[in-house]
Formats: structure tokens, sequence, C-alpha cells
């Protein structure tokens, strides 16, 4: 499913001189592996890409998708589409995003992009966006507790994210921390992004309300949906 609604994205939205922005993660990596195909075979050219992640950047240098930083002179701080995945989706397709860890470079390429789109799977939908996902923080190391205690006044708990396969905290690409948050119930997804982005020390966190994506839903019983 994941591999059908990457396909059905890049092959719908991607066209030839783009300024693009790759997402990360399980879903995303399908979208970069249509555009590396799409390019190889000719029917793309002139790509221009902005990977969210090492993991991104690196298939992006396996297929060959000339990959460049946001500032470079080629994208001038813009993108034409970012098509990414996400951990939630509510019915207004408000997202929680940063389960890879990536959702600071996630978002700059999402809100400064012309379009954007999300590919998911059917468990990715839900009613409320919180309960059932932490929504995860990152945080500069030096605001690890005074963060945590700020966030926890606003009613969620907030927990360390622990790596995997490695002693310690999962450090981010920027040298970040992330504080994973449980809310008991559901939530205002738009108040909350800005707010938690006021207390000190916070560097982003995984709401993205700010724009309504057209997301691509692969069913296990049908065709990929397209939700507006």
């Amino acid at each position: 499913m994941k591999a059908a609604a990457g396909r059905a994205a890049a092959d719908a939205l991607v066209k030839s001189g783009m300024k693009l922005g790759l997402g990360t993660g399980s879903t995303a990596i399908h979208v970069i592996r249509r555009v590396g195909e799409l390019l190889a075979g000719g029917t793309l050219k002139e790509i221009r890409a902005f990977p969210t992640s090492f993991q991104s950047r690196i298939e992006c240098e396996r297929l060959g998708i000339p990959a460049f930083d946001l500032n470079a002179p080629e994208l001038g701080g813009t993108l034409d589409l970012t098509i990414d995945g996400a951990d939630e989706i509510d019915r207004e397709n408000r997202l929680i995003k940063g389960g890879g860890g990536a959702l600071l470079i996630e978002k700059l390429a999402a809100y400064n992009s012309a379009a954007y789109a999300i590919v998911a799977d059917e468990s990715k939908l839900v009613e409320h966006l919180g309960p059932a996902f932490p929504v995860p923080v990152e945080v500069i190391p030096e605001a690890r507790v005074s963060a945590a205690r700020a966030l926890e006044k606003l009613g969620a708990e907030a927990r360390l994210r622990e790596a995997v396969r490695k002693a310690g905290p999962v450090i981010t690409e920027r040298g970040n921390l992330l504080l994973d948050l449980r809310f008991p119930g559901p939530v205002d997804p738009v108040a909350l992004e800005a707010e938690l982005n006021r207390i000190p020390g916070v560097v982003e966190n995984g709401f993205f309300t700010r724009l309504r994506p057209v997301v691509y839903v692969a069913r296990s019983s049908g065709p990929v949906e397209i939700r507006a």
C-alpha cells in the first residue's frame, strides 16, 4: 500500500523542471524511488530536489536525483511541491509528523512549498490528532528538563525519545533532542502548533496544520484515494 500511494502521487504531481521537496520515511521513500525511475527513463527532466533527511538524501544520491540545500541558488528558499508521509491524518487533513525524527526540515520544506502532498496507507487516518500517536517536539539539549515541565503544564505527558540499538536518547540531524507528548484526549492542533513553539528551547513540533495538503491514501481493498 505504501508503494502504491507513493507511486500514484509522484506520477500525478511531479513535473519536469520542478523544485521538489522529498520527504522522509517508509512511505515517502517510494516517492523518491519513483522520481528516480522517471528521471532514469527520461519521462522527467531537470528536477532539483530538497531531501528532508539523511535517509532521503542518500536515496537521492543512489538514484542520481540532483539534490540541493534549500539556500542554494538552484532553489532560492522556495519549492514548487513537497511530497511527504505522515504519522496521523485527521478529517481536515491536519497532520502529526516526526515519527522518524525529521520534523524540523520536513516542516521547513512543507511551509516553503507552493503545493503540498501527503502519501499514506489507510492506517494513518484518524478522527482526532493526539491521543493515539505521540506528538514529537524537538528541543535543544539545554532545554530538556525545562521544556518538559512547560509541556506537562499544558496537559501532556512528555517523554524523552530513546534510541534503538544505541544507548541514550535520539539525537536529531540538527543535534537536538525529541520529547514525545501524549495527551489524554483530543486536542486543538491548530492552537497547540503555535503554543508549543512559544516555549523557550523548543525548536519545532510535529503538528502540521497551517496548510491543507492533498492526501494520497492507499486502501487495502481498492485503488488509491485522493483527499483534497
